[in-house]
């Protein structure tokens, strides 16, 4: 990865690799889960949930021997060991529970979870015997000219009879190459031991990707940012264009709303039903926006929450705000929440109109019904009353604003206008 940090705290949408695989488990409701990690343990350790059981594998000699290193968190288990990597993120539940499945109803030895492409380049390759049954498994880098050519690839993960795989384990030799453990070698010697060995075909070869380089990470970004979108579509969100639309996992958004092209929404955002969301829009994480709200063109909202029925329309900036129902934000709105140490809050209540390029210096606060003049700067800790109008830089007091009740609308039955009746003077 070219990078300080470890491999699996890369991001794809949001979420750690770790994470996604960490996720992926739990949904499974695995009785057990062990974590094997090597480098830079002490950084990743203080990121395992509880219930899980870590192994540190002090010298990084491979695959085998980290599978080796849980035989004494396994003491006491018996059953079926699923192995996966840390760097496989996109795995979907539903293939695992197959490949769980199979193993278990066929009682092998070994299920291995395979794919058959086109350019095999980079994998280990699968060789069966005669008879179709798997015999061995050959890593890229031992392959001679025949074995190059086979299609069939070996995706990493795989189940194990428990007792099976530690019987082996014991058997795997260093390889002269890399001087490494491979648990691949495993395979080879089930077989000649009279085991068991057979696979699951990986029908969605995006499924299989792992994760070794910026390319792959980038590749994997956009295959997991395809499955958000389309959740969130099947969902009756209205994407405009998914191609430029950019959406984190844990991103809360209800049906009806509607999303414009070149979008960006952080994790942990949370948007109510019937709104509309930019264009050019950027949404932070913890951001929540309700119902029937407008963020428009060239808008970023960070740590904010905005009640319903609120427009900010165009090219301003907000950044941990309360913002109350029925406030209009103006064209260069900026709330100015970082003082150079602290990030300060900005509160604007139900009613408010923040005029064009006004600047609200946090934190501060305006009032129910408050008007702001066009280009004012309401500066720092001031608090603007109720239905007033400020102006000016700084901002001052120009008019105090009576309240003016909203008019009522004529209400509506079955279709039919009700009949006025009588004035009264």
């Amino acid at each position: 990865m070219k990078s300080d940090l470890p491999k699996v705290l890369h991001s794809i949408c949001g979420r750690t690799m770790l994470g996604w695989v960490t996720e992926l488990v739990k949904s499974l409701k695995i009785d057990k889960t062990v974590m094997v990690l090597g480098y830079k343990h002490k950084m990743l350790r203080r990121l395992v949930e509880a219930g899980t059981k870590v192994v540190i594998q002090r010298r990084l000699q491979g695959s085998a021997d980290a599978v080796r290193e849980t035989q004494n968190a396994l003491r006491n288990f018996k059953g079926t060991v699923l192995v996966l990597y840390a760097d496989h993120p996109l795995l979907k539940k539903d293939t695992l529970k197959k490949l769980i499945q199979y193993h278990i109803d066929n009682n092998h030895d070994a299920t291995l979870l395979t794919a058959k492409v086109k350019k095999p380049a980079g994998y280990g390759r699968i060789l069966r015997d005669r008879y179709g049954s798997i015999c061995r498994i050959v890593e890229e880098k031992d392959t001679d000219a025949y074995e190059k050519d086979i299609k069939e690839i070996n995706i990493g993960c795989a189940c194990f009879a428990k007792e099976s795989l530690f019987r082996a384990l014991k058997k795997v030799r260093r390889n002269n190459i890399k001087k490494e453990y491979y648990l691949t070698d495993a395979v080879d010697i089930l077989y000649r031991a009279g085991g068991r060995v057979e696979s699951v075909k990986l029908l969605d070869l995006n499924e299989g990707q792992g994760i070794n380089s910026c390319l792959d990470l980038a590749k994997a970004n956009k295959i997991m940012q395809a499955r958000i979108l389309n959740q969130h579509m099947e969902q009756g969100v209205a994407i405009i264009s998914a191609e430029t639309t950019f959406i984190d996992w844990d991103v809360k958004i209800a049906s009806l709303t509607k999303i414009y092209p070149f979008t960006v929404i952080e994790r942990g955002a949370k948007i109510g039903k019937h709104c509309s969301i930019g264009p050019f829009c950027h949404i932070r994480e913890k951001t929540i926006i309700e119902d029937n709200s407008t963020i428009g063109n060239f808008s970023e909202l960070a740590r904010c929450k905005i009640a319903g029925h609120t427009l900010a329309k165009h090219f301003c900036y907000l950044g941990d705000a309360r913002i109350g129902k029925n406030v209009n934000i103006g064209a260069g709105v900026v709330t100015a929440n970082f003082d150079g140490k602290n990030k300060n809050t900005t509160v604007i209540k139900d009613d408010a109109f923040i005029g064009s390029d006004t600047i609200l210096v946090a934190p501060v606060k305006v009032g129910k019904g408050a008007v702001t003049g066009a280009g004012s700067v309401v500066t720092r800790g001031m608090n603007v009353a109720d239905y007033t109008v400020v102006a000016g830089v700084p901002a001052k007091v120009i008019n105090p604003v009576r309240k003016i009740p909203k008019p009522q609308k004529n209400k509506i039955s079955n279709g039919v206008k009700k009949k006025e009746g009588k004035a009264h003077g």
